[in-house]
């Protein structure tokens, strides 16, 4: 019998992720994966990105970009389980069942939604505009994913928690009236690391300042030499600890090569040297995954291959767990 708790983790295809993005929170979500306390879902959210995208071949390839980019990375789909949101229809029908039993006041508070509308506010625009109904439910949806399966633990990011709270209060309010058909998740706040982008802000695809993850090794060195730096010349001593470049390069050096740069930032370096040294940290540990990356990528069927077995495991499930609640409520 399998008393591993169920641990979920929803993927939004908006393109290929940058450093930030791996540092942040996919690494973490892989070392989860590797836990033998957990049985590990991942899913990749597309129906979520019709709320922005609406450009059928940019969202198809986002699909396989964001799929690729987790499967390059390490996420193994012989030890936990990756399929596509849009395969499980089952999820859609409970969407629905749901919405009957959540209240317009918390879609009112929810976080993304209130932000729009702040700003909608502060450029003088009615304050619904470019609102629509999926971002404004975009919650219950969520709920759904993380009801269906009846997980326990969702990781997420900590600006993420407020929904794992909203599904906590849908699928309590449906307990209340139907008896313990819920499980209650719990969210789980990743410990990521906060990455700076080339400007010193956080890395960021609206800030422009972001590092895609799988650029080729020109363009990889052409970006991280836009770093900002200042103007101290190569033999003048360097603070490490203020610089952006050495912030970056431990992410990926070993404590050793840690403590060599540290060195010489300290008896004068120049910026070239330094963001080259940075530049060979970076590309030898995406090296592997970016071959990997860019194999997934020419021959796509992997990937259908691999969304497809994780879909034909988990639809089994949504669809007894739907039974399970379509009874409840008295429709069959």
């Amino acid at each position: 019998m399998n008393n591993k708790k169920i641990s979920l983790t929803g993927i939004k295809p908006t393109g290929v992720p940058h450093l930030g993005n791996y540092l942040g929170a996919i690494k973490p979500a892989l070392e989860m994966a590797e836990s033998s306390e957990y049985e590990g879902y991942y899913f990749i959210a597309d129906y979520h990105s019709l709320t922005t995208i609406h450009k059928p071949d940019i969202l198809r390839e986002y699909i396989y970009d964001v799929a690729a980019t987790w499967l390059a990375l390490g996420l193994d789909p012989a030890k936990v389980t990756l399929y596509q949101q849009s395969h499980i229809p089952e999820i859609l029908e409970l969407n629905w069942i749901t919405s009957c039993f959540t209240a317009k006041g918390l879609m009112n508070r929810a976080h993304a939604y209130k932000a729009l509308v702040q700003n909608n506010e502060e450029i003088g625009k009615d304050l619904d505009h470019g609102v629509n109904m999926g971002i404004y439910t975009y919650p219950i949806l969520m709920a759904c994913d993380i009801l269906f399966l009846k997980a326990n633990v969702v990781p997420v990011g900590a600006d993420q928690l407020q929904h794992i709270e909203i599904a906590r209060d849908i699928a309590s309010a449906f307990n209340y009236v139907y008896g313990e058909v819920f499980t209650l998740p719990e969210g789980k706040a990743q410990e990521g690391a906060l990455v700076p982008g080339l400007d010193g802000r956080k890395m960021s695809k609206s800030y422009g300042n972001h590092i895609p993850l799988f650029l080729p090794e020109k363009k990889l060195r052409k970006t991280i030499n836009k770093i900002t730096t200042d103007t101290s010349a190569p033999e003048d001593p360097k603070n490490p600890d203020d610089s952006l470049v050495f912030d970056l390069y431990k992410f990926f050096a070993t404590d050793k090569q840690v403590a060599e740069l540290d060195a010489w930032y300290r008896r004068g370096i120049g910026w070239g040297e330094a963001k080259l040294e940075l530049f060979n940290v970076i590309n030898e540990h995406l090296k592997g995954p970016r071959e990997k990356y860019n194999e997934l990528m020419s021959d796509k069927s992997q990937i259908d291959r691999i969304l497809l077995e994780g879909s034909e495991k988990v639809r089994p499930k949504a669809a007894a767990f739907l039974k399970e609640v379509k009874k409840a409520v008295g429709v069959i």
